[in-house]
């Protein structure tokens, strides 16, 4: 993704690319494949295959909030609302401008309410709306938005419709895996909507609805779950071993819970939790690996969780760690090591800087920090990002983009290798301008460095600079 610029996306198959944009902005720092002002999300498939050629282009309506890919099937979560025009603001009481609403949603025609789209290949536009035996709702309300779920198979040379797939919900978070999507609705919109005292406040629930994928066919609607809390991000959802784990923080009881789920007819479960985290804290990141899972808190100081997941009617904390400061994301890096990216603290919880943690979990009961890599005043768009960092097996290497300071007078990235037993340090590749890195990757054993100023090439092993391409 770009950054407040509006984002940019993309899913590659083979020599196709998929660019998913966000249409939330308008005008794109995009080069000229985005740069016009765009009225809903776009998908734009382009063929790599020699000079990039853009095949097709899909427009839908509202926003995009999410894709995923498995194999070549690429599947695209859009949210509407419905297009209703409401009479002015009369001066009129409460209850003639409640009947004159009621009756402009009353009259307002099914179209405004399904989401409609138009795909565009080779000068051809096909037109299309959601057909109404495409849309499921769930038991509960859960506001007046709709998701629609696209699929498409990237292999093919053109985008069709999507074959969408609606459900009458909202929805924030997208989590899938080979054979479910998952999409989560936190109820923070009804925060804004609230005018209430503070006693008064929205229950915090998180609802769940899951969807079963399986090839390139539409996904089916098939559950829905509530729990209480909210998620972080994506990754405090995980699937395994047909169960769902999901970790959440509750702010009004003032702590958090891992729960695991189970899907019975179309109801999602709880078939166990292990409750009570991070008193007074909030969860910052959670990653599960197979059995086990690993949650950070954090108000002043951070305990790394370590819970057993083996049976998930009896989830448990084997063990914590107590460090100041917290992980915003953590990266499995080879068997039972752990990378946290994040911001070291003080000891009364003031943040500090960037830090990068390397923490052994092999002793479920005594997770330890090996080593520590802090660099004060900087931030790393890995905190919040995490397809900006880049884990390299190959040689045990981790890339983080890096902000210093508010000038970004160092901005750049920071190389380090993991050994057994620590973090050494492989370089730094500054940025030629300003702009910090945003993306890397290896291609052969050279680093390749993404600024909004353009792309540069280093030496894998010793970061040497070899060239730098300007973003003309």
């Amino acid at each position: 993704g770009m950054s407040a610029g509006g984002d940019v996306d993309l899913l590659l198959s083979g020599d196709k690319a998929l660019v998913l944009v966000s249409g939330v902005y308008g005008l794109y720092p995009a080069g000229k494949i985005a740069s016009r002002a765009v009225d809903g999300p776009q998908l734009l498939l382009v063929d790599l295959a020699g000079a990039p050629r853009l095949i097709s282009r899909y427009q839908g309506q509202g926003m995009l909030v999410d894709a995923r890919q498995t194999g070549s099937t690429a599947r695209v979560v859009l949210r509407s609302t419905p297009r209703i025009p409401f009479p002015e603001p009369m001066q009129a009481d409460d209850s003639e401008r409640t009947s004159a609403n009621r009756k402009a949603v009353a009259d307002a025609p099914v179209d405004a309410w399904l989401p409609s789209w138009s795909v565009t290949t080779g000068g051809t536009t096909e037109k299309g709306t959601v057909g109404c035996g495409r849309v499921s709702h769930p038991a509960q309300f859960s506001g007046g938005a709709m998701l629609t779920i696209l699929t498409f198979d990237l292999g093919t040379a053109r985008l069709g419709s999507g074959d969408p797939v609606s459900i009458v919900a909202d929805g924030d978070t997208v989590y899938g895996t080979g054979t479910s999507l998952y999409v989560a609705n936190d109820q923070r919109w009804r925060l804004q909507m609230w005018r209430g005292g503070a006693n008064a406040t929205p229950k915090q629930q998180t609802e769940i609805y899951r969807f079963e994928t399986a090839g390139s066919q539409p996904p089916t609607y098939v559950a829905s779950g509530t729990v209480p809390g909210w998620l972080v991000n994506q990754y405090a959802l995980s699937e395994w071993d047909g169960h769902l784990r999901v970790a959440t923080t509750d702010d009004n009881a003032g702590k958090s819970a891992v729960r695991v789920l189970e899907q019975r007819g179309d109801k999602l479960t709880q078939v166990g939790a292990v409750d009570g985290l991070g008193k007074g804290e909030r969860i910052y990141s959670v990653r599960f690996i197979g059995p086990r899972g690993y949650v950070v808190t954090f108000k002043q100081t951070d305990p790394l969780y370590s819970v057993d997941l083996s049976d998930p009617r009896k989830p448990r904390v084997t063990g914590e760690l107590k460090i100041t400061g917290y992980s915003a994301h953590l990266q499995p890096a080879g068997e039972d090591r752990l990378i946290g990216i994040g911001q070291e603290a003080s000891s009364q919880g003031r943040i500090q800087g960037t830090q990068v943690s390397l923490f052994d979990v092999s002793d479920p009961a005594a997770p330890r920090r090996l080593a520590q890599y802090h660099v004060a005043g900087a931030q790393s768009e890995a905190e919040w990002d995490p397809h900006a960092l880049l884990w390299w097996p190959a040689t045990s290497m981790v890339v983080v983009p890096m902000m210093e300071g508010f000038g970004a007078s160092q901005a750049g990235a920071l190389a380090l290798r993991v050994t057994d037993n620590g973090l050494a340090r492989v370089g730094t590749v500054p940025a030629p301008t300003n702009y910090p890195a945003r993306r890397s990757l290896v291609v052969g054993d050279v680093l390749w460095t993404l600024s909004d100023a353009g792309l540069q090439a280093s030496n894998l092993s010793t970061m040497e600079q070899l060239s730098w391409l300007p973003n003309r």
